[in-house]
């Protein structure tokens, strides 16, 4: 790892040659108004249902969908509006999802989060594109999910009671 990829935040903020274009704002100057219209907006949110069914791991979970007609209706009373998209970072080789809320005020709040693509082909991209909007928005909105299709995203070691049900 060169030198360069190990600096913190700290150590580029005590140097002389700070270039502060290189770290991108996740925020307006002020947000006072979209906090507090995001705190109405919480209010009427509820925990997101776990509709959908995953049939590989015989699971439920929430889908984008159902986070969306969560979130959506409480936002847009509140003169909250989402846009989410993704971009690749070549200097990382990275595939990410980006999720904005941006109020009537004109201020604004982003989050981006790196997500994997599992299967290099577009069914790949466009499950870590679903999977990482469904998180994202649920993160940044405060909604929980009653979700245990997470498990589809990574490899699970047998458990103990999986060995002895197949001996019987």
């Amino acid at each position: 790892m060169s030198e360069e990829t190990t600096k913190t935040v700290e150590d580029y903020l005590d140097s002389d040659n700070f270039d502060f274009e290189a770290f991108e704002p996740v925020m307006s100057e002020t947000i006072g108004k979209i906090a507090g219209a995001l705190a109405k907006a919480q209010g009427e949110m509820t925990m997101v249902e776990a509709k959908s069914t995953n049939p590989f791991f015989n699971s439920k979970y929430a889908s984008l969908a159902s986070v969306l007609e969560t979130a959506m209706p409480a936002l847009n009373k509140h003169e909250i509006a989402l846009v989410q998209g993704n971009r690749w970072d070549n200097d990382n080789n990275g595939f990410y999802i980006t999720s904005m809320l941006m109020h009537s005020s004109g201020e604004w709040i982003k989050s981006e989060i790196r997500m994997p693509i599992m299967k290099k082909d577009p069914h790949g991209v466009g499950a870590a594109t679903t999977y990482g909007r469904r998180y994202l928005l649920s993160s940044m909105v405060g909604i929980a999910q009653a979700d245990d299709d997470g498990n589809t995203g990574i490899k699970r070691a047998p458990r103990p009671s999986d060995q002895v049900n197949k001996k019987q």
